[in-house]
């Protein structure tokens, strides 16, 4: 499609649904007519509600998010061009702000919409998450889908233009109704938070007037409309709000009686917990995690974790991931995620054993475990370790595979006369053992004598003389004969 039908398209672009946007909450039927929906200010100034949008957004918010590839199996760090893109968004927002006020439009509106910004190159250079009040999404008679941005200055907006979809990153969740509309978890908690809010107000109505319920004026006798306005509004002016305590004067009959306080009305704890649970289910939240109740007995603090981790953030953490990866023009084979380590700091005495199991079954090297609390390296640490008693797999099935595994293993014995070589067997038949002065010995003769061995060079009886033996091997010049 060329730059002109494109222009001509944004032209025929109609907005999707709206449905979902323009849902009205209302606490019994006819309110809107009476003025008294459900705003949303009124949603989130509920304290769950308040609670967990801002832990859910803080949780995000205070993951390093780093760009790296896969090298021989494992995900590495890799320097990127968006690096610097990613430490700064854009000149107001840091990495933390910029993800807490993503995290932070998509639970409230179900909608996160960030602009792209290029610059005269066409490289990516700022990132603006928008006013999801202030988007609205279109699409043309072909599917192709554009939004609409009115005006906002802070992305240097003077006037509404629009934009295709490729320069907008839409994070969204909950689409009920058109795949570009997301719905916040409130729509499913409005009167839940509206009960809760109605509840806080009334308490504070309650308590600012010292504690004390409304009471009842009774006459002896039947009086007029006239009489019975003004006694309630004399009544009211003395000795209600700051003028309770004042001593009433009555007459004429009248007589004083406070209402009770019922036994349903007193179970206003139990019905504002029950209303902030509501809210955490629809957020994903444990409720202990903002306050409501305590932690369940016979469960670790780590499990907890674990269990907020896989319902509420899980989702959240991997939208962005794919959402970035897809719009950063990265290398191919990049990609962005989050450091889940900041997210579940455990206590030392766990992070010790968590590290320790690891060395020790050969997982992680000790310096890799040394780097994890902050230690240098060491020499000789470099290597994962494993004890010399283990056995490989392949090595126990070439075991298992003979007829008896388990039989004793008897290695062969050495040969204890092994064959004799030529040259030995010729020596051995010349040596005549040990010198004796009675044995006659001819040329050619071996013979030891005083630990030495000695060659007949003339025949030779008698006593040992010199002159007809030549000296061969001097005393412990060889460990046996065969090795003269």
């Amino acid at each position: 499609m060329g730059l002109f039908d494109w222009l001509r398209r944004t032209k025929s672009a109609t907005p999707v649904t709206t449905r979902g946007w323009t849902t009205i909450n209302e606490p019994y039927m006819g309110a809107w007519q009476q003025n008294q929906e459900i705003t949303r200010d009124d949603q989130v100034a509920f304290h769950a509600v308040f609670a967990c949008i801002g832990l859910i957004s803080r949780d995000m918010g205070k993951l390093p998010i780093t760009v790296g590839a896969m090298r021989d199996g494992v995900r590495q760090v890799t320097p990127s061009p968006a690096d610097k893109l990613l430490a700064q968004p854009n000149p107001y927002q840091n990495t933390q702000q910029f993800i807490e006020y993503w995290i932070t439009s998509k639970l409230r509106r179900g909608n996160a919409y960030i602009l792209k910004l290029r610059d005269v190159f066409g490289d990516l250079y700022r990132l603006y998450v928008l006013n999801p009040d202030l988007v609205e999404p279109l699409q043309d008679e072909l599917g192709n889908v554009f939004y609409r941005i009115k005006t906002d200055r802070t992305v240097g907006a003077q006037n509404d233009f629009i934009v295709p979809g490729s320069e907008i990153i839409h994070d969204r969740f909950n689409c009920l109704f058109h795949p570009l509309v997301g719905l916040s978890p409130i729509t499913a908690c409005g009167l839940s938070a509206q009960q809760g809010v109605s509840i806080q107000r009334n308490s504070a109505t309650f308590f600012g007037n010292m504690s004390r319920p409304s009471g009842l004026l009774t006459a002896p006798g039947p009086i007029s409309r006239e009489q019975a306005l003004e006694i309630q509004t004399r009544w009211n002016a003395n000795y209600s709000a700051g003028n309770v305590g004042k001593t009433a004067v009555l007459g004429d009959g009248l007589n004083y009686s406070p209402m009770a306080i019922t036994a349903v009305d007193a179970q206003m704890i139990e019905q504002l917990r029950m209303s902030g649970e509501v809210v955490c289910s629809t957020f994903g939240v444990p409720p202990f995690k903002i306050g409501l109740g305590s932690l369940p007995t016979g469960q670790k603090v780590g499990d907890l974790n674990e269990i907020y981790y896989s319902d509420c953030l899980q989702s959240l953490i991997e939208a962005v991931e794919n959402l970035l990866t897809q719009h950063l023009d990265l290398k191919r084979g990049q990609s962005v995620e989050f450091d889940l380590k900041s997210l579940i700091r455990m206590d030392s005495t766990s992070q010790m054993a968590f590290l320790r199991d690891g060395v020790g079954a050969g997982i992680i090297a000790p310096n890799e475990a040394r780097a994890g609390i902050g230690l240098g390296p060491v020499e000789g640490g470099e290597s994962p370790m494993i004890q010399q008693q283990n056995y490989s797999l392949a090595a126990l099935a070439r075991r298992d595979s003979q007829p008896d595994p388990f039989a004793p293993q008897n290695p062969a014995k050495p040969d204890q006369n092994p064959p004799q070589t030529p040259a030995k067997q010729a020596f051995l038949g010349q040596y005549k053992g040990v010198f004796d002065a009675r044995t006659a010995y001819a040329v050619g003769d071996f013979v030891t004598k005083g630990g030495a061995l000695w060659h007949c060079d003339n025949a030779q009886c008698g006593e040992f003389d010199h002159q007809n033996w030549t000296l061969a091997v001097k005393r412990g010049g060889a460990n046996d004969l065969g090795d003269a």
